[in-house]
Order: C-alpha cells, then sequence, then structure tokens
C-alpha cells in the first residue's frame, strides 16, 4: 500500500520514539513535547508522508514555501536543525539522509494512526522582533551558511566591513536562520537609534522588556546592530553580558571589532567581480555575486531585463567600479529604467551622484551611498579624516612609503602616521593586502571618491596632488636609473 495515500487519512505518523499529530502541529517524545518551528514542521511532514522515497529539494522548497523564493542554504539549515532535534544519527538511529545532487529522504519505519488524538498546550511561535524581508539576499549563501554553523559554538561573533558592504544583512539573515535554535528567541537591538549619552544596558533591558536577571537566564540571540558610534560602550555591556549570561550568543555588526575576549571575527568580503569579459558568456556572468544582485535588482525596474552577452563589458565595468559593494549596486540598479546600461556605466564614473536614490522606507544611511559613508566618516578623529582625505589622490594600491611620502602632516610623526592608517584598516576604510609579499594598502572607489569630494573642500588638494605628482616623478627616475644600472652589469 502506498504510505502516502494511508497518510492522507491518518492524524498521527508515528516514528521511533516520536508521535507527530498533525491536526495539532504537535509532536511528542513520549509525554515530552518537541519544541520546532512551523517550517521544520512542515519539512518533517511532507518527508514522512514520503516515507523511503526520494523528495528533490526543489519540490521540498515549492512545498514549504510556494509564495516565497528561498536559498537552498533556508532548507539546510532546517534539516540541520530537524536532525539536531530528532536525535537524529544518535546511538546509531538515523531519520533524515541526504540523496547527493538530488534531495532528502526519510528512511526509518513510519506507522500512520487516524484514531489516537491528544490535548495540549499550543507550541509557541519562536519569539522575535526581527524586520520583515523585502527581498532576498543575494550572493551570501556560503558566508550565511558558515556563519550559521559557526554561531552557536561561540558567545561573540562581530560580523565587520566596509560601509555599504552589507554587514546588517548577513547579520539578520543568520538570526532569521537560527530562529529554530535558540530557546527564548533573537532579539534585534539596533545601536544606530540610541545616542553616546544613552546607558546600552538600560536600553538593552528595554527594548527586550525584561530586566537583567530574567535576561542572564535566557537562552537566546541578541544581535547588536550598528554599534560603530558606541563602540567602547558595547564592548563593556557585551563583557558584562558574556560574565553574567552563559546561554546568551552575541551577533554584533561594527566597522571594527570590539577587541573584547572570546570574540570571533568575521570580515565581509564583496561581493564576486568577473576578473574579464572576454572568453565568458552571459551565463557564466551570471554565477558572480556582483552580477546575480544587479540583474535581480535591474528586474524589479524592468521586467524583461536580461543579460546579453554584448552587455557584458559594460555590467563588469559598472560592478567593477562599485567595488561589488550591495548597498551601491542596489541603489545603482534602481536608475536602470532612466539610464540603460551604458548611461548607468557612464553616470558611475562621475561620482556619487548617481549612488542617492535609495528605499524611502530604509534607514538614513541607507538611502544614499554617501550617507552611510558619512556615517563611518563623521564617527573618525580629525586626523583620520584628513589623512583619508589625502590618500584619496591614490587610484591604486600604494605603500606606505608612499603614503608618508605624499600626507601633509604637521605635528604628525611618522610612527603616529602609521597608527592613523592603521585605524582606517581596522574601521573598514581603507584594505591591506599583500602583492609579491609587499604590504599595500587600497581604498575601495567608493570610499576614494566620497574622500575626494572632502579634500575638495579642505583647501589641501593642490598641495597634496604635487606632493603626490613629485613622489611618481622620483619613483619613476629611480627605477630608470635601477634599470639602467641592470643594463650596464
Amino acid at each position: 500500500m502506498d504510505n502516502h495515500n494511508d497518510s492522507n487519512s491518518a492524524s498521527v505518523l508515528r516514528f521511533g520514539p516520536y508521535a507527530f499529530h498533525l491536526r495539532q502541529r504537535l509532536i511528542l517524545e513520549g509525554d515530552r513535547q518537541l519544541r520546532m518551528g512551523g517550517r521544520a514542521m512542515d519539512i518533517l511532514q511532507v518527508l514522512l508522508e514520503r516515507a523511503g522515497r526520494v523528495v528533490k529539494k526543489e519540490q521540498l522548497i515549492a512545498m514549504v514555501w510556494p509564495t516565497s523564493v528561498v536559498e537552498e542554504i533556508n532548507l539546510r539549515v532546517h534539516i540541520a536543525a530537524l536532525r539536531r532535534a530528532l536525535g537524529d544519527g544518535e546511538n546509531g538511529q538515523r531519520y533524515i539522509v541526504n540523496v547527493p545532487q538530488c534531495g532528502y529522504s526519510f528512511i526509518a519505519p513510519v506507522l500512520y494512526d487516524s484514531v489516537t488524538q491528544v490535548v495540549f498546550e499550543t507550541l509557541q511561535a519562536p519569539q522575535h522582533n526581527l524586520p520583515a524581508r523585502l527581498t532576498p539576499v543575494t550572493g551570501r549563501d556560503s558566508l550565511v551558511g558558515g556563519l550559521v554553523r559557526q554561531l552557536p559554538l561561540c558567545r561573540l561573533l562581530t560580523v565587520t566591513g566596509a560601509p555599504g558592504i552589507g554587514k546588517s544583512t548577513v547579520a539578520l539573515r543568520v538570526a532569521e536562520l537560527l530562529l529554530q535554535h535558540y530557546r527564548d528567541g533573537v532579539w534585534q537591538v539596533d545601536l544606530a537609534l540610541v545616542d553616546t549619552d544613552t546607558a546600552l544596558l538600560a536600553y538593552l533591558l528595554q527594548t527586550l522588556d525584561c530586566d537583567f536577571s530574567t535576561l542572564c537566564r535566557r537562552h537566546a540571540l541578541l544581535v547588536l546592530d550598528n554599534c560603530d558610534h558606541v563602540r567602547e560602550a558595547c564592548a563593556g555591556l557585551v563583557e558584562n553580558l558574556q560574565n553574567a549570561a552563559p546561554q546568551l550568543s552575541i551577533l554584533v555588526t561594527s566597522r571594527e571589532p570590539l577587541q573584547v575576549v572570546l570574540e570571533t571575527v568575521q570580515h565581509i568580503p564583496p561581493l564576486a567581480i568577473p576578473k574579464r569579459a572576454a572568453g565568458e558568456t552571459a551565463d557564466q556572468f551570471m554565477g558572480y555575486s556582483a552580477v546575480q544582485l544587479l540583474v535581480s535588482r535591474a528586474r524589479v525596474r524592468q521586467h524583461d531585463f536580461r543579460l546579453r552577452e554584448q552587455d557584458l563589458k559594460t555590467v563588469r565595468e559598472i560592478c567593477l567600479q562599485l567595488d561589488g559593494l550591495p548597498l551601491a549596486i542596489e541603489l545603482a540598479a534602481a536608475q536602470i529604467d532612466a539610464l540603460a546600461l551604458v548611461g548607468l556605466q557612464a553616470q558611475v564614473d562621475n561620482g556619487l551622484q548617481l549612488l542617492s536614490l535609495g528605499r524611502r522606507t530604509a534607514v538614513a544611511r541607507h538611502q544614499s551611498m554617501a550617507a552611510a559613508l558619512d556615517w563611518s566618516y563623521q564617527r573618525l578623529s580629525e586626523q583620520e579624516q584628513r589623512v583619508l582625505q589625502q590618500l584619496s589622490v591614490f587610484k591604486i594600491a600604494f605603500t606606505l612609503e608612499a603614503a608618508l611620502a605624499v600626507i601633509m602632516r604637521p605635528a604628525l610623526s611618522s610612527s603616529m602616521l602609521i597608527t592613523v592608517i592603521e585605524g582606517l584598516v581596522r574601521k573598514s576604510l581603507l584594505m591591506m593586502e599583500r602583492s609579491n609579499g609587499a604590504l599595500r594598502y587600497r581604498m575601495l572607489n567608493t570610499t576614494r571618491r566620497y574622500a575626494r569630494e572632502q579634500l575638495e573642500g579642505s583647501g589641501e588638494r593642490l598641495d597634496v596632488e604635487r606632493r603626490h605628482t613629485r613622489y611618481i616623478r622620483r619613483m619613476r627616475k629611480e627605477s630608470s636609473a635601477q634599470l639602467a644600472a641592470q643594463l650596464v652589469e
């Protein structure tokens, strides 16, 4: 007899020590009720009703999320949560197996009972205050999946990265996927809403609507979002919570690490950009996450938009000029219907003005790229601002020697200047990279354009450019002299 037909009339599906009461949406292990979220229950029901057969991943996603577009990572995370809840793999008992390149199968025997009914208290949905997601997260599956696996194993994880890189987006996506893991919920606390005089602990307790002793007993995930301007106070709060609340996990978003005990740091890289347009097809280009995001957002504006072979060079240049930054790409794609791709590329080359028409409902710092950079720039010291401005004369990666030669630094020694540059690296406003064993620094295009605008208004632009020109000429002369000496030898 077909198991699926049997399950149509069954009210209880039994396997191992468990009983899944379908009408009540309840799973019991003996008399104990298992905590399990709605999506996980939906997945389990589909697999139980088709026990012994392979259910394709696409079919499973379509049945569990019929009206939503979700990533495969979402399914994998819920499957992993199911396995943990059921003790799958413990004591040699297996329930759900992955069939590579195909899907999942429930392999344990299942009994169908149409008589048994129980009285129970309704299982509460997972508690959270996470904002509703308006668009899918593009190009971050691997990163998000790694953080989902990592976070429950560490007490504190800080997500860092440049302005517009998507720190909050990644953190909130991780939090969504961990809803089933934390008994007492997942809670976002947006610190961008507080000023520097606010007592963070009091604000946290007000947001969570609980007292400190209650918080210390909770098994929960706290997302402390946008802590840049209150970084030191946030570090103190986190240390306090680490000592008093052993079951709390804390996920922080910041330009730079908190530098507290037990902190794990994850720096978010830009989205992947094609290295070259020649020799690659449109389908191959769609394998790069920056291109995926640009195309998906363009289709919101033009439903018939598609990537053509003749567009590849232009698309690559747009993504390159925007540094693979998700916020910058989204803001640029919003202009696709008015400018088309060629016009979009021309405007991207002109500066940040194009990147100023974000969603009206977005927070202020996400409504334009300049606003996102303002949020970081205004929190720099005067020395850091001045150094960042002057480094904007470098259009390519530069050495520390070059920086020392170009920056005008009255009352700023070489060692102090190096400290300032290292601080800008920590704050994700400068990138540090090694090339052929040499340490170099680089500024993202969007950051450089912003810093250049600040330099224009400082009155120092001409002097800095002269120093830059003199340095370039000196280096060329030295290179020529070295080459001549090698030829003589």
